[in-house]
């Protein structure tokens, strides 16, 4: 295969595995947003552990065809992992529950320079000024979208804080150990997602009680809801593969970066379906802003030294060939 050729066949799937992600976030952002304002179904950790039931379920499918090969991952790293996780989940959701929107939103833009701290501390990366420039102006662009009313309370803030690092480390671990354990997104998925799925199973119901003061097993299902929660369900296996997919091949920084897109579309498309009021000038403005950013952010850190490691490499632990289309073995050193 000529040079031309694989980066044209690495580009179309890169395409591919970015537009999977976005269809599957930003579907399930609305699917939940339904379920959980129009049904009343607001358990939103012990919803999650449901989604990691069927994704477990999904890898148990594969495993058992045989498209998922056998792996390893220590189990040190594993429930490190699953705490990253399960942290970044519940921070998430105390965090939107204690702080105003505004506040809400300023952490997760901060999630981008930990992000990048992280990489830089421990895979000693380094960005070029336009790289940093571009990550400057999504941040820029976004925060005018989203960011209004701003107030913070000590609690709030330490949710914050343990949100925004948690899922921090939880993202830069999924490319870390992909890389150093050479594992597909499906491997990774079928180690951790069953830890998940158990571990928010045992603390959802209690944490949505406390977040909520409603017991989900006093919940009145019907029909139409359970419709909903397993639309949500078969999605979120999508999603969390998708993640995993984005991250393992290009870094939890631009996973992060153009994952602002969701945020522009579902603005875009709330003004679409439920009506323009809150479309203004400056969330226009605020639109346009992010995504010449995003767009910058990817020339610049594809150019020869945009986003470069210096003379460091992991060390890998050997692993069976990988089992996706849309995995690929050259991942180290992608923006």
């Amino acid at each position: 295969m000529t040079p031309s050729s694989k980066a044209d066949k690495k580009a179309a799937v890169d395409i591919a595995a970015w537009m999977f992600n976005i269809v599957t976030s930003v579907g399930i952002i609305i699917v939940n947003k339904a379920l959980m304002a129009t049904y009343g179904f607001t358990f939103a950790t012990t919803l999650t552990g449901l989604h990691f039931v069927t994704t477990t379920l999904m890898t148990l499918v594969l495993r058992w065809l045989g498209y998922i090969q056998p792996s390893h991952l220590p189990v040190a790293d594993l429930l490190k992992f699953v705490l990253f996780a399960n942290f970044s989940i519940v921070g998430m959701n105390v965090s939107l529950m204690w702080n105003s929107v505004g506040f809400y939103q300023i952490a997760k833009l901060s999630m981008i320079p930990v992000s990048c701290l992280l990489e830089v501390v421990f895979d000693k990366i380094r960005y070029s000024r336009d790289t940093k420039l571009s990550i400057l102006i999504v941040l820029l662009g976004v925060a005018v979208c989203t960011v209004t009313d701003v107030s913070v309370n000590t609690k709030g803030f330490v949710a914050a804080f343990v949100a925004v690092w948690s899922t921090a480390l939880q993202q830069y671990y999924v490319h870390y150990l992909q890389r150093k354990y050479s594992l597909s997104s499906f491997n990774l998925l079928g180690h951790t997602a069953p830890i998940q799925a158990g571990s928010l199973l045992l603390l959802g119901p209690f944490v949505d009680y406390w977040l909520t003061n409603k017991r989900v097993d006093a919940f009145k299902y019907d029909t139409a809801s359970l419709l909903f929660l397993i639309l949500s369900c078969t999605i979120a296996i999508g999603t969390n593969l998708s993640q995993f997919i984005c991250i393992g091949r290009f870094t939890a920084v631009t996973f992060q970066v153009l994952g602002h897109m969701k945020t522009i579309l579902v603005l875009m498309l709330g003004f679409i379906f439920f009506g323009r009021e809150g479309l203004n000038l400056h969330v226009v403005l605020g639109m346009m802003i992010a995504i010449m950013g995003m767009v910058w952010y990817g020339n610049a850190s594809s150019k020869p030294g945009g986003k470069e490691r210096r003379s460091y490499s992991l060390p890998k632990t050997s692993q069976p060939k990988k089992d996706s289309l849309l995995e690929t073995s050259d991942t180290d050193d992608k923006p």
